[in-house]
């Protein structure tokens, strides 16, 4: 443990192939992603907001320091990597990051395994493995402070719908917060609110209460596991 403060704290070094240095440059890439990973999620605003997104930042650093373990010093492994990558072809195109990173873990073992790096390619798939399922168990990323999104449309020229909206919203949630707003057409604003209600079971009783608003022209609600992830 000394040696790999050490090595943090007073001086870089360059990548080894050895199961200490191995060990310490995933752990380094580990730590490095979890500090992506976080501050993406506390600064993510509106509502496109993907858990295993979040999650596949703490992996792909790791997947890319075993990456240049594997090309350190070595042109033609690099080479062969980019080979590699342009050969692979998918018919149907990946729409979870989460899968990406699978396949590219899947490529780099297989070219940690072919160049006879093959401690590498242990090391490498027990740690990542071990990540894999940290992430799953912890279900890191998940952001679970809301359970309804509210999105409206209304007369932005009437301060008194405005202040309608919010007494209604406050009526039936504990919390109350405004994810965006934008102004689709002169004096029509579009807007959309994370809720955390009171009772979920009467979500249906706060969409009639708000399309009775005047000025308020479309109203949709979606419970939070029905939020784009996209």
């Amino acid at each position: 443990m000394s040696l790999w403060i050490d090595s943090v704290m007073r001086n870089d070094r360059a990548p080894t192939a050895d199961f200490q240095s191995m060990l310490f440059t995933f752990f380094m890439a580990f730590v490095m992603g979890q500090v992506v990973g976080w501050v993406y999620q506390r600064t993510h605003s509106g509502l496109s907001y993907s858990q295993s997104f979040t999650a596949s930042m703490v992996t792909l650093p790791i997947l890319v320091a075993m990456m240049m373990l594997l090309m350190a010093d070595n042109l033609s492994i690099a080479f062969g990597l980019l080979a590699v990558f342009a050969v692979v072809r998918f018919r149907n195109v990946l729409k979870d990051t989460r899968d990406t990173v699978f396949v590219l873990w899947s490529i780099v073992e297989g070219m940690a395994v072919g160049t006879g790096r093959s401690t590498l390619a242990l090391v490498g798939s027990v740690f990542i493995g071990a990540v894999m399922f940290y992430l799953y168990v912890t279900q890191y990323g998940a952001r679970h402070n809301f359970d309804t999104i509210v999105n409206l449309m209304f007369n932005s020229d009437s301060d008194e719908v405005s202040a309608a909206i919010d007494r209604v919203l406050n009526r039936h949630s504990l919390t109350s917060q405004l994810a965006s707003a934008q102004e689709v057409s002169p004096g029509n604003v579009d807007v959309s609110y994370r809720l955390t209600l009171r009772n979920p079971a009467r979500r249906l009783e706060l969409e009639s209460e708000l399309r009775g608003l005047d000025q308020v022209q479309r109203v949709s609600i979606f419970a939070h596991e029905d939020e784009s992830e996209a």
